[in-house]
């Protein structure tokens, strides 16, 4: 039977309503092809329930994509199977080539089902990057990385009926968090073990990437299975060094729209604020993106969260901040109650389209590789000449830093124009699509790797 909790407010008949529709807890891929990897492509053969899929681009090249998937209560849906499989995949491959991993975790309303959306915009993203990875390889003359995506999912919709189904915000944001404190950080931690393995004697070095990506509740989900990690790894960084490069998880996780309270993010935001000088070479670890059209953790969170927290005691709190050299006062219960993305104290970044191109953009055409190179050129440049006040340009959209925002400072929390993501549950527009891409991109190239590809480039360009 169903369990959604509804706020006490609500009337019984939408909680009865609520039980007739509740979508089911299942498991959705549970199948293991003969060879271990179901080829989409193949006419012949149906992938719906399969746990590895191996995916042909429009451009004729490969990439895989797996699935690991989740209870209510956050353990691993089947351990033995569908996880290991998954990641001794990888870890097979990786094993002879070096890989990019990308984690997406989706959000409130989603699931692994085989005709979620997600999924497909998940599918189309890989394409996009499997395709781009093996046209700049040949560019500098190396062995393309292989693309290996793995979808998290969990019940993100507990009730399916329409509009009741707006109801359930509040306890699929109870989920989110069970679900990030359970089997996540296990299955992360494995991926990114992965690509910290030492290079093996058939080659010269490791150039193996992670990043993770969480839209909504899946944002709430990534945070509360990596905050740990996040910050004892910020601490360890900053001992002893005068200029601050710190590490990471992987190289980077991107939260979408995250639907969880700024309280949770006030640790990484006061000890990145404290900071007053990072390494020039500091690469980009958290990116948050929320939207200010996003509504639903605009005010609906708001609300919610008044409610739930009317009892607790809060105070206001003193921060430094080492850039403008002055004391912040940050209120405890504002921070309690605002979803983290809107909580200005906090905003690090504004992320706006190029003046005049504010109308959406979808299925454009594939960008150019001598475009997307120098996209990627560009924007190291902008990074590794930041400031506060600055400004890089990814693609058709400017990532402007705040005055009160430490150059270099690695944990990015934008507030994202309207024209780019339209609400809540939006993550359509090629422009921010195109934006993550560069961002991970960017952070998982280091400074002489892109000065490699810029030497390369050029030399190209010379003899066109």
């Amino acid at each position: 039977m169903c369990t959604t909790y509804y706020p006490i407010l609500l009337a019984a008949l939408p909680i009865l309503l609520g039980i007739v529709g509740c979508v089911p807890l299942q498991q959705y891929r549970s199948t293991q092809s003969d060879d271990g990897i179901c080829d989409v492509n193949d006419a012949d053969r149906k992938c719906g329930t399969d746990m590895v899929q191996r995916i042909k681009t429009d451009e004729g090249n490969m990439f895989q994509l797996g699935f690991i998937e989740f209870d209510d209560q956050g353990q691993l849906w089947d351990r033995d199977k569908q996880k290991q499989h998954v990641v001794e995949t990888i870890a097979k491959l990786g094993e002879t080539q070096d890989l990019i991993m990308v984690v997406f975790v989706h959000g409130w309303k989603h699931s692994a089902a085989p005709n979620d959306g997600n999924i497909d915009t998940f599918r189309s993203v890989l394409s996009d990057l499997t395709d781009a990875e093996v046209a700049m390889s040949n560019l500098k003359g190396v062995e393309p990385s292989k693309v290996f995506g793995v979808y998290l999912g969990w019940r993100g919709e507990s009730v399916s009926i329409p509009v009741l189904d707006n109801l359930t915000f509040w306890d699929r944001k109870n989920t989110a968090h069970k679900v990030g404190y359970g089997g996540v950080t296990e299955v992360l931690s494995e991926l990114e073990s992965i690509r910290d393995r030492q290079p093996d004697k058939h080659r010269d070095g490791s150039r193996t990437k992670l990043a993770v990506i969480g839209h909504s509740f899946g944002g709430a989900v990534v945070f509360s299975a990596l905050v740990q990690v996040l910050e004892n790894r910020m601490i360890a960084s900053k001992r002893g060094a005068d200029e601050q490069r710190i590490k990471g998880f992987g190289d980077i996780v991107v939260l979408i729209n995250p639907a969880f309270e700024a309280m949770r993010y006030t640790p990484l935001a006061d000890m990145s604020t404290e900071v007053e000088k990072y390494d020039d070479q500091q690469l980009p670890i958290l990116a948050i993106l929320t939207s200010e059209a996003d509504y639903a953790t605009k005010y609906a969170f708001k609300i919610g969260r008044y409610f739930s927290t009317i009892f607790e005691m809060n105070r206001v709190i003193t921060r430094r901040n080492a850039t403008t050299k002055s004391t912040e006062q940050v209120s405890e219960k504002q921070a309690s109650v605002t979803a983290v993305g809107h909580f200005s104290n906090y905003q690090t970044h504004t992320l706006k389209p190029i003046t005049g191109q504010e109308q959406r953009i979808f299925n454009t055409p594939k960008i150019n590789i001598d475009v997307r190179v120098q996209y990627l050129l560009d924007a190291s440049d902008a990074w590794h000449n930041d400031k506060p006040g600055g400004e890089i340009q990814f693609g058709q959209v400017l990532l402007h830093r705040s005055q009160f925002s430490a150059a270099h400072n690695p944990y990015l929390l934008a507030y994202v124009d309207k024209h780019l993501i339209a609400d809540h549950n939006d993550i359509a527009d090629d422009r921010i699509i195109e934006f993550i891409k560069q961002l991970i991109m960017l952070s998982s190239h280091t400074k002489q790797e892109v000065e490699d590809t810029r030497r390369k480039f050029m030399m190209r360009r010379e003899i066109k």
